[in-house]
């Protein structure tokens, strides 16, 4: 049986930029991936001549000049801008909260205006230093945009009451006093024409990719199947949760086709209201431009995750931490393993710091 340099675990963005870097200094890589197919959460399914974010919507945005241009050596971009649309009972505000928002929301023109308005709701609130997401929303927005675009979304999202959850979540939406709807700050955005899967295609280039195949049954009867290994699953998983399951919220999608050019007008739609069960509604073609006679839709439902189900965010509070810590110590001792990735660093990860990551480890293992 051939021994190769590197056995890869999974077939997503961070394996298949390792095997690219690897291949490129002559070493030998076997990718494996228990799923029916490659390119892991990116992977796009081609229905009605559209290509379909089959594990939601993935919108690339790097500030990085360095890591655009490697993007870029695999495809050609377009030039989608991310501008969602928050859906609250028969009103729609754009995100992120920007003067647009302000606008349609209070019926003002100016900067100073809607600041005003904002000041003036977090006056009475006295909250000094938030303790959790809710006192961290209101001390940025005040209770308008928090009650109608932020509550009921997030307690969608994470399952919990805003009040239990951490106040470093809320950070990442960008709050803005101009009239601009673009999500990211980032400086390069788009999406691969043609999807991800090409991407992924020309990354694994030369090396050997098995795929329904699981690593753990694999690895009992190939042992010696390679020198080293690249593990992107589950670490707990890896040590067979001997210190117990680290927890994430999973999404479940309803995907449909309608006999209709365009739903919703929209690539993305959040849906704010606690009552309605689905976070948003992506409507695939307008990612691409797309002109077909049909739509292609999925609704995305937020859940608990329990084993055997597929983990999408980990849930870093300080219990999950802890735990992760306990396996982190576990895999440093793992001398010929090396952990990366969304779920072997229990790390959210956008698509340009995967590629970051996985190209620094590359950089640190393939030394000569």
């Amino acid at each position: 049986m051939k021994q190769y340099d590197y056995l890869i675990v999974g077939a997503g963005l961070f394996g298949a930029v390792f095997a690219h870097e690897a291949t490129r200094k002559g070493r030998t890589c076997l990718v494996i991936d228990r799923r029916e197919h490659i390119a892991g959460n990116i992977y796009c399914e081609k229905i009605e001549g559209i290509h379909v974010h089959k594990y939601g919507a993935h919108i690339f945005h790097t500030s990085s000049r360095e890591i655009w241009d490697y993007v870029n050596q695999f495809a050609e971009f377009n030039n989608y801008i991310n501008s969602p649309v928050a859906s609250y009972k028969d009103e729609l505000y754009n995100l992120p909260f920007n003067m647009n928002t302000f606008s349609k929301m209070w019926n003002i023109k100016t900067p100073n205006e809607a600041k005003e308005i904002i000041e003036k709701q977090k006056a009475g609130l006295n909250i000094s230093e938030p303790k959790n997401l809710e006192e961290q929303a209101l001390s940025l927005v005040g209770t308008d945009i928090y009650e109608k675009l932020i509550k009921g979304y997030t307690e969608k999202q994470w399952g919990r009451d805003c009040r239990e959850l951490p106040a470093f979540i809320i950070k990442r939406l960008p709050l803005r006093f101009i009239y601009d709807n673009n999500y990211f700050n980032d400086r390069y955005q788009g999406i691969p024409i043609g999807g991800y899967n090409g991407i992924v295609e020309k990354l694994l280039e030369g090396s050997d990719v098995l795929l329904n195949t699981d690593y753990f049954d694999y690895i009992k009867t190939h042992q010696n199947a390679a020198k080293k290994t690249v593990y992107t699953g589950m670490i707990d998983e890896y040590f067979n949760f001997q210190f117990g399951h680290l927890e994430y919220r999973t999404v479940r999608f309803e995907t449909e086709v309608l006999d209709e050019e365009n739903y919703q007008g929209n690539a993305v739609v959040n849906y704010t209201e606690r009552e309605i069960p689905y976070t948003r509604i992506i409507e695939h073609k307008h990612f691409e431009f797309g002109t077909q006679p049909k739509t292609v839709i999925s609704r995305e439902y937020s859940s608990e995750w329990k084993p055997g189900i597929e983990p999408y965010y980990p849930i870093n509070d300080e219990k999950n931490s802890a735990l992760f810590r306990q396996y982190q110590q576990l895999a440093e001792k793992e001398e010929n393993v090396i952990f990366g990735g969304r779920l072997g660093n229990y790390q959210y990860y956008d698509m340009d710091k995967v590629i970051e990551a996985a190209l620094d480890c590359a950089k640190r293992e393939l030394v000569c």
